[in-house]
């Protein structure tokens, strides 16, 4: 079966391992998987790169898009903070006859799951404990104190919506968590 015009959602409070996950399903070539790219209104991070870990946007042109109704969905994460997903980026995966597999906030990924019930499938990244959420944060030394309080206090919220997806991974062992997520994938893909 063709993976064109499906939806593989990756959501979880940062610092749970869903990037970490998302990269491995894209690294295996038994699955036809491409990246969305989201777009941000933030300046890259470390080693990022427009185009390639998002589409980075001035605040200005974030809220024109909005405007024009060009993302399925976006979200104000923090104040003039901005994160969405373009239905050209979307298209553009589709067009490859592969299906789309998003690395994206909670909210955004319910929101793409109600938009696309049908085509879409939602997994939810959680940490085994809220101590090894905050180690992992701390652990990645990008972020300044404020910033670690406020993802450790969004994670409170997010992790209240985990029943809300298609399926929950623990991520306390990180190699069998990328195997639920494979087996996972795979029969949503019927592969």
């Amino acid at each position: 079966m063709a993976a064109n015009g499906k939806l593989i959602v990756f959501s979880a409070p940062s610092g749970s391992g869903k990037t970490t996950i998302v990269k491995h399903l894209l690294q295996n070539t038994n699955l036809p998987l491409e990246f969305s790219i989201s777009a941000a209104s933030r300046e890259p991070r470390g080693e990022e790169v427009n185009g390639k870990d998002y589409y980075f946007l001035s605040i200005e042109e974030f809220k024109k898009k909005i405007a024009n109704n060009e993302f399925i969905e976006q979200e104000e994460v923090y104040a003039n903070n901005f994160y969405g997903t373009l239905k050209s980026e979307v298209e553009r995966i589709w067009a490859l006859g592969k299906a789309v597999i998003f690395d994206i906030d909670v909210v955004g990924g319910l929101n793409i799951e109600k938009q696309f019930p049908k085509e879409t499938l939602s997994i939810f990244v959680q940490p085994p404990n809220k101590e090894e959420l905050e180690k992992r944060l701390r652990g990645r030394g990008t972020e300044t104190e404020e910033k670690i309080q406020m993802r450790l206090a969004k994670a409170d919220q997010e992790l209240g919506y985990a029943a809300d997806f298609d399926a929950i991974i623990t991520n306390d062992n990180l190699e069998i968590a990328k195997q639920e997520a494979y087996q996972l994938v795979s029969k949503f893909l019927k592969l």
